[in-house]
């Protein structure tokens, strides 16, 4: 996988993040950097480290299903990002429920939640022969840039946006499903 290709796993693993971060920063009235950042390290940290598990699981299966490992990346990253499209068009306003919750259990709670999806992707990459350390770093670094920005603009820009960051996302990750498919058929 190409550097270019895991900058845009990271971006697509980094939307559901940014979108719960916009929603967190339009609860606030003048959000601090220092704050935005503090938050943005949780989540990028987080975000990092499921991968690497995820990673793991991946590289212990990897001799049992190497035969198929396209198919189940395939698989895996169509279905994560078909997840992140539909939570992008629910009518639901996950906006209000992010904004009022702002201790640090459920700050962790919530970058879990939004980290899940990269445990996934992490078992995708072993398959995939990835460099985990490169992958699982820019991952992070990303996530936590777009969280800071997220909750730096949250007012300005609402949870509109974050929803559309996160279909985009989806769209990514059904994108590098579909390619990895076609470059090993």
């Amino acid at each position: 996988m190409s550097f270019f290709a895991i900058l845009l796993l990271a971006f697509a693993m980094s939307t559901d993040a940014f979108a719960v971060a916009v929603c967190k920063g339009v609860s606030l009235n003048v959000p601090k950097f220092f704050d935005a950042l503090k938050v943005g390290l949780l989540f990028g940290f987080i975000e990092a480290i499921t991968p690497v598990l995820g990673w793991l699981l991946g590289y212990i299966a990897v001799q049992y299903i190497e035969r198929w490992d396209h198919w189940i990346i395939f698989a895996l990253m169509s279905f994560l990002g078909l997840r992140m499209i539909y939570n992008s068009v629910k009518k639901e306003d996950e906006c209000q429920e992010v904004a009022t919750n702002s201790s640090l259990m459920m700050l962790i709670l919530t970058a879990i939640s939004t980290s899940i999806d990269a445990f996934a992707v992490g078992v995708g990459l072993a398959l995939a022969s990835v460099n985990i350390g490169l992958a699982a770093s820019m991952i992070g670094l990303v996530t936590c840039i777009m969280v800071t920005i997220g909750i730096l603009l949250g007012k300005k820009i609402g949870c509109l946006i974050g929803k559309k960051a996160e279909f985009i996302g989806g769209a990514v990750l059904i994108f590098i499903g579909c390619l990895t498919l076609y470059q090993h058929l």
